[in-house]
């Protein structure tokens, strides 16, 4: 059986964290006259008093944890997050309890999509704190991936540990090191977008929220038309810039900064991504060219749409589903690719889709020469057996949740559009599904109970990498 003391633990420590940052919008609800003051500061009692528990139950001076007890933390870890997320929310009167668990888990994993009919009517408090959760579950997001995640073995991700080319000396010394260089990079850019967008036009409290959202690839907005509502081009440009940084491994940004700057261009996946980014632009660009949009807003709209798609931040600066068939088909295709791991993007991720492109491009050689041996290398490194196995069932694993997932939603009534994109959108922590129901310009409010809480489930899914939380539910994992 699991230790579950450092599981206690864990989710302790987490869970005071989080009822600190709900201070934050009890502090911004002197702009609304106090209306929230008192939820949020009960929502932050009730989740440090469990917190503070868990932490002296689980208190162990060994302070190891092994491999189950990592996959315990982790899916726990998410769970509870989600719902300490939900409280304000909840007590404040402003949703259901189910609304209020599929805001929350949109946020923390970063998916981005809203039951809100209409945010622009929100009190100040929630935006804020709807900003904050996306922030938090990004910063989440980097650390499991480059922290966890490869030593769970899990869909291929221990072919990116926090280690350079050279397998003798590691970018850091110490994980405690990797966490606050994670943490900097990721607060210092998140400056740096903010201070961007209000430059561009925003408010100090818009560029703010945005600044979170955009870094975590959250896409929560404060407005209904999201980045429509702003007009000119100057905004639009700012967020596809660090909506594609926060889309590529952030380990290359320690490694940047260590002095080696080649390695963002030597990546394979920074080169996959942005190539990809530039083609999918390019192919858009001339879509909403020949129908009769400038080149330069053409070129704009295209630039900002694709690149939040990719990034899985779901942002939106018009209704791309009134473009055309075309558009449509290119999005929800490029829903399930999204960005770099070790990224705050979500969906398949570009290392897999190569691993995956390589091992067609072997398969179709050895028919021609099947006598030839081959070998696998992947950003300097060789393709094991067991990375590919583990990228197979996880691009197996996520076809067949996007299935059953819509096969769901179809259950409720839902048309075959909303099903198919409500599951890719859910699983893929991408935000806005197509179609008039969840679109870039709708939201998930008019859906049954029982469909959001599917979608929650298969947002969760999909931000733990599936087998984190599958493997939980297995015989072998509760055994001695």
């Amino acid at each position: 059986m699991p230790n579950f003391r450092p599981v206690l633990f864990v989710v302790g420590m987490m869970l005071m964290a989080l009822a600190i940052a709900m201070l934050v919008p009890a502090l911004a609800s002197h702009a609304d006259e106090h209306v929230l003051r008192f939820p949020f500061l009960i929502s932050a009692a009730a989740t440090a008093t469990v917190g503070g528990a868990s932490i002296i139950v689980g208190w162990d001076r060994r302070g190891s944890i092994n491999i189950r007890e990592a996959f315990l933390t982790t899916a726990t870890a998410w769970a509870m997050a989600c719902l300490a997320g939900a409280l304000p929310m909840y007590t404040a009167g402003q949703v259901s309890f189910t609304d209020a668990m599929f805001e929350s888990m949109s946020g923390l994993t970063t998916t981005g999509s809203s039951i809100f009919p209409s945010v622009e009517n929100l009190p100040v408090a929630i935006l804020l704190w709807r900003s904050i959760l996306n922030w938090i579950g990004g910063i989440g997001v980097i650390g499991m991936a480059i922290m966890i995640m490869p030593f769970l073995r899990v869909g291929g991700m221990q072919l990116f540990r926090a280690e350079s080319s050279d397998r003798s000396q590691k970018i850091v010394s110490r994980p405690l090191q990797l966490s606050l260089y994670l943490f900097w990079i990721y607060f210092v850019l998140t400056v740096m977008c903010g201070f961007a967008y209000w430059a561009g036009g925003m408010s100090p409290f818009n560029a703010v929220n945005h600044a979170m959202a955009t870094l975590a690839t959250g896409g929560f907005s404060t407005h209904d038309a999201s980045f429509g509502y702003y007009p000119g081009h100057g905004v639009k440009w700012v967020g596809v810039i660090f909506m594609a940084l926060g889309s590529l491994p952030f380990v290359l940004f320690i490694k940047a900064m260590k002095g080696d700057w080649s390695a963002l261009v030597r990546d394979q996946q920074v080169q996959g991504f942005l190539i990809l980014l530039i083609i999918a632009t390019f192919l858009m660009t001339l879509w909403l060219w020949h129908g009769s949009i400038p080149l330069d807003a053409a070129f704009t709209h295209a630039a900002f749409n694709v690149a939040s798609i990719i990034s899985t931040t779901g942002f939106a600066s018009g209704d791309y589903t009134l473009w055309g068939t075309f558009p449509a088909g290119l999005f929800f295709l490029l829903t399930f690719l999204g960005g770099c791991t070790g990224s705050t993007a979500g969906a398949i991720k570009m290392f897999r889709i190569q691993i995956m492109l390589l091992v067609a491009h072997e398969q179709v050689r050895r028919l021609i020469l099947p006598n030839l041996l081959f070998s696998r290398i992947y950003n300097e490194e060789p393709v094991t057996d067991e990375v590919l196995r583990s990228v197979i069932a996880f691009v197996f694993a996520y076809i067949a949740a996007v299935g059953l997932v819509a096969l769901g939603l179809a259950s409720f009534g839902l048309d075959l559009v909303t099903s198919l994109s409500g599951a890719a959108t859910a699983i893929g922590n991408v935000g806005p599904g197509l179609g008039p129901i969840i679109g870039p310009y709708g939201n998930f409010s008019s859906l049954p109970d029982g469909a959001k809480w599917l979608l929650v489930l298969g947002m969760l899914l999909g931000r733990l990498e599936f087998f984190t939380v599958l493997v939980i539910f297995t015989r072998t994992f509760w055994r001695a």
